[in-house]
């Protein structure tokens, strides 16, 4: 009698202990539910989601228009580039970036169709320039549909070619200004959530 006493307040005990560690995971998992849940539930938690999809695709270092900025510079003060080409102003709207971009690109293609023709010594640099937006905007289809407010290339003003490589310029450095800024928010919060997920590693 005395051994069965034992042996069952053994299995209570051990019982006992199992459902306090059942308890204790569960109430792990419910906290780490309800603050992920919380997390999600208000804006910034909204944004770190998001952009943790997108950090990986993020390119690390520099402005992806860089080497056309190089480029540029060594074209514009070619003296044997005498055209005319339609110009987008510097300053359009925001939403009309990619419009703009790609209507420079364009219009430098017909520089090198001149240059080829008149054997010009910066074909080389044209050619460069014309190459890294083609490469660009062949892997990424334009983003959304055309504004009311943004114009064809063919609505701008035809301007020599130094006022074309001037506005060129000033849009390449526009796009990568805001290229710096969004890639310093992508990487301070992508250090937030290395530090979340070793506190929720902690925690766990």
């Amino acid at each position: 009698m005395l051994g069965m006493a034992q042996n069952s307040a053994g299995a209570l005990s051990r019982l006992q202990s199992q459902k306090t560690h059942l308890k204790n995971i569960c109430l792990q998992y419910l906290l780490l539910n309800s603050h992920c849940f919380c997390l999600l539930k208000n804006g910034t938690g909204l944004i770190i989601f998001f952009l943790c999809a997108y950090v990986p695709k993020t390119e690390a270092g520099r402005c992806k228009w860089e080497e056309v900025l190089q480029d540029l510079q060594a074209i514009k003060t070619s003296k044997d580039i005498d055209v005319s080409l339609y110009t987008a102003n510097a300053d359009e709207d925001e939403e009309c970036q990619e419009l703009v971009m790609r209507c420079f690109f364009l219009e430098t293609e017909v520089i090198f169709q001149e240059c080829r023709i008149k054997n010009c010594s910066k074909t080389q640099d044209v050619w460069n320039i014309w190459k890294n937006g083609n490469d660009s905007f062949e892997k990424n289809k334009l983003a959304s549909t055309k504004s009311e407010k943004c114009k064809e290339c063919e609505e701008y003003e035809e301007k020599n070619f130094t006022e074309f490589v001037q506005n060129f310029e000033k849009v390449i450095q526009r796009d990568c200004k805001h290229w710096s800024k969004r890639h310093k928010l992508v990487s301070s919060i992508t250090s937030s959530v290395q530090e979340l997920k070793v506190k929720i590693r902690i925690f766990m």
